[in-house]
């Protein structure tokens, strides 16, 4: 039984947040990923699409996330599961920022709805209609 130790857990660090995977196929060799979103008040993720189907757990704090247009406030303790291929967008709140835990299945790639690189993405987001699997879920 494979068990991955605090210690192993791999840090991904953005402009806007860092994720910490806790499992994915090259750590620990799971059949699904699951990770932690650490980000700071105040902060917005790019938005972006992804192939598969992402939940995503509040576990402080607070977010706002733009799915397709539709925007939702979460709180601690609040899930929302976000289709695939639909555009999204997350927000922290402004006073306490958040921390999430995430989960998707394997071989999910994220990709710039409309296929343009927003203006001033970090050099981890896909390039124009490129598709590409962050370091966090690989």
């Amino acid at each position: 039984m494979p068990v991955i130790r605090a210690t192993e857990a791999r840090r991904s660090a953005t402009p806007n947040a860092v994720m910490t995977t806790f499992a994915s196929p090259t750590l620990g060799g799971a059949g699904q990923v699951l990770w932690r979103v650490d980000m700071a008040p105040g902060k917005e993720g790019p938005l972006h699409a992804f192939e598969a189907e992402q939940i995503w757990t509040l576990l402080e704090g607070g977010a706002t996330v733009d799915l397709a247009g539709e925007k939702i406030d979460l709180v601690a303790g609040d899930t929302v599961v976000m289709p695939a291929d639909l555009p999204r967008q997350v927000f922290a709140d402004a006073q306490s920022g958040f921390i999430a835990i995430v989960t998707a299945p394997v071989g999910g790639r994220v990709y710039n709805p409309g296929g343009v690189s927003p203006e001033g993405v970090c050099e981890l987001a896909p390039k124009d209609a490129e598709r590409i699997t962050p370091p966090w879920i690989a």
